[in-house]
């Protein structure tokens, strides 16, 4: 059954209305109105064909030239605000689509809907959350691979049915199809960070592990946090500054009372061989005294918010600072300039490695800006894709605002990803050195830019869980510098939650705590399994930074990884508290060095080698190795 009222609210008069069959079932989430079994195929007008001044509104599709894509089962439908096409795919073995916390990397294939729009709401199972990725692998039955993307920016939902069978629905913009045909999953994301954009390979010290958090509330906190962590010797290269950084919670500012004497405490964790991230969000307060506060001032002058649906008047919403917001718009080349001098200016005051992009999808605590959305059909279409709350507006601007492009209703899901690529020409700019640049809203390409980190998520056993899905997922989208609030975000953790957390995150691409406990808060035993873990990281460093320069260069997938001579069998080993088990595929050498607290004292160790022979007494490997952070890399891989 494909889908033929996918509103709420269908009823067997309106099903009928459409033409279309209506029959009750108990599967559940099957559709109880759908597509009648003798929908014609081919390049004909359907009998619901519409004639428009641009053409025909609704066609009928015959299978691709692609073998491996291709679209039989039901209608096109084009029309001003609604596009659909249902293709069959050749197994229920799909993986991909995003960003959701998906429950299995395998997708169910029994009528689930995921909808697509960039929303600032915590984890929760497949709602739709900070990035939109409308791309799938599907591996055949004969193992062979294959990945489809639609690069379509607006809202929309892709439904997943039996037959097997996938629908695409979204409201604006064209069907713009890619398919990639592997044959090998490896393949397959190879050729599609081709067509996207490589990933942009990472600095060495951003692989070191990290530590943040929301609520340090003063320098003197921070510095206790600090302190513990070098008290337990645990490996320890990167502190965050989350907003409480700053004055008022306004970016380009830090709190000089909280916060005195930030800018020279910079410097003394610089000198200890760290590096620091600053957080910076996207809306700028507009309620300051005037000419009191430069970024609001400046982007005033030179025109740079998003405005409203005239097109004039800059939309006004609310968000962390205080009183009302304005939200630039990096699609704008003014913004850009603007952006960039803000933080090129900012790092004469904070002396940053690395810049931390939130709530940038963007987010807005409003159902729209003030006053609200006009009720027209850009705010209100026809039909709304399954996202959270049935709303384009809800947390974020009304779809008739205005950008630089176009209409938000066309632009909304673009919005970190276009903020991305600026940030790391500013930051790259700014520091002279390899950008590093972490943003929560993501799109289609945002890899060469930037990488991220799962959200908001939730101190409990099943976001550790999911937390792998994201991570594999996230390799299929290009972006492979990725990783999860280690311990998570909200709620309280417990301590071997949080224990086996570290030991889990010690192995992320990107490994950052983000919780209120850190690897050093609960103690001398606590610590020292958490130092021990991180030491195999610091040693594997090398390993992991090859995998960087070879998905950079070829695309590969990142990670520690599954033997492709997987037998099919099941072992059953010993894993106490103290210990995570790491197995070392035989045929595979994985150059390692002493660890250190910091990569930058690491980098100075003896280098080594880890030898698994294979069944035949053979092995190989690489290493790429360079000073870790010029800009460009200097040679081949060893």
């Amino acid at each position: 059954r494909v889908d033929c009222h996918p509103q709420p609210g269908a009823s067997q008069e309106s099903c009928e209305a459409r033409g279309c069959t209506w029959c009750t079932t108990d599967v559940p989430n099957a559709p109880w109105c759908f597509f009648p079994e003798d929908s014609p195929y081919g390049y004909s007008l359907g009998g619901n064909a519409e004639k428009t001044d641009k053409g025909w509104s609704k066609l009928t599709v015959s299978p691709s030239v692609c073998h491996r894509w291709d679209s039989p089962l039901v209608d096109l439908f084009f029309s001003n605000q609604y596009l659909q096409i249902t293709t069959a795919v050749p197994s229920t073995s799909v993986y991909g689509f995003g960003e959701h916390e998906h429950v299995s990397f395998k997708h169910s294939m029994d009528f689930v809907t995921y909808g697509m729009y960039s929303r600032d709401q915590a984890p929760t199972p497949n709602a739709n959350l900070y990035g939109v990725h409308p791309f799938y692998m599907c591996v055949e039955d004969d193992s062979n691979a294959h990945g489809v993307l639609l690069l379509n920016s607006n809202a929309q939902d892709v439904s997943l049915s039996p037959n097997p069978s996938l629908t695409f629905r979204t409201i604006g913009g064209i069907l713009d199809f890619y398919v990639f045909l592997g044959p090998t999953p490896e393949n397959v994301v190879q050729q599609y960070t081709e067509a996207i954009g490589r990933p942009h390979m990472p600095a060495y010290w951003s692989l070191g592990f990290q530590l943040s958090r929301w609520g340090y509330g003063s320098i003197d906190v921070l510095k206790e946090t600090v302190n513990r962590m070098h008290h337990y010797d645990i490996p320890y290269d990167v502190q965050h500054l989350d907003i409480d950084y700053m004055e008022r919670r306004l970016d380009f500012t830090y709190d000089k009372e909280n916060f005195a004497g930030l800018p020279e405490y910079l410097q003394e964790l610089r000198k200890a061989g760290m590096h620091n991230v600053i957080i910076l969000d996207p809306f700028i307060s507009k309620d300051e005294e005037p000419g009191t506060y430069k970024p609001y001032d400046l982007g005033e002058e030179m025109g740079v918010w998003v405005n409203n649906s005239d097109g004039v008047t800059p939309a006004v919403g609310e968000a962390w600072p205080p009183g009302h917001s304005v939200f630039p718009d990096y699609t704008n080349p003014r913004t850009v300039e603007w952006w960039t001098q803000l933080c090129l200016e900012f790092k004469n005051v904070l002396d940053y490695d690395g810049i931390w992009i939130d709530m940038n999808e963007p987010s807005n605590f409003l159902r729209g800006q003030f006053p609200g959305c006009a009720d027209n059909d850009i705010n209100n279409p026809p039909y709304i894709p399954s996202i959270s709350d049935r709303s384009l507006a809800q947390k974020t601007l009304c779809p008739d605002s205005k950008t630089y492009l176009g209409e938000h209703y066309n632009t909304h899901s673009l919005f970190g990803w276009s903020q991305t690529e600026p940030t790391f020409h500013a930051a790259q700019q700014a520091t002279g050195k390899r950008a590093f640049v972490l943003s929560r809203s993501t799109f289609v390409g945002s890899g060469k830019h930037g990488g991220h980190w799962l959200g908001d998520n939730f101190s409990q056993w099943k976001d550790m869980h999911y937390s792998i899905i994201g991570m594999l997922e996230f390799n299929l989208f290009g972006m492979p510098y990725i990783g999860a609030d280690i311990c998570g975000f909200n709620y309280n953790t417990t301590y071997e939650l949080c224990l086996r957390w570290m030991q889990l995150g010690s192995f992320y691409p990107f490994s950052r705590n983000h919780n209120e406990q850190d690897p050093a808060f609960f103690g001398e035993e606590f610590a020292k399994i958490s130092r021990a873990t991180l030491r195999i990281r610091y040693s594997l460093l090398p390993y992991l930074y090859t995998l960087f320069y070879e998905s950079h260069v070829h695309g590969n997938t990142v990670g520690y990884k599954v033997p492709s001579a997987w037998r099919g069998t099941y072992a059953t080993v010993d894993a106490p508290l103290n210990k995570i088990p790491l197995f070392i595929r035989g045929g595979y050498i994985l150059p390692e060095q002493a660890p250190a607290t910091t990569t930058t004292k690491s980098r100075l160790n003896p280098f080594g080698l880890i030898v698994a022979l294979n069944e035949q007494g053979e092995a190989s490997g690489s290493l790429f190795w360079d000073d870790g952070d010029s800009i460009g890399e200097s040679g081949p891989p060893l």
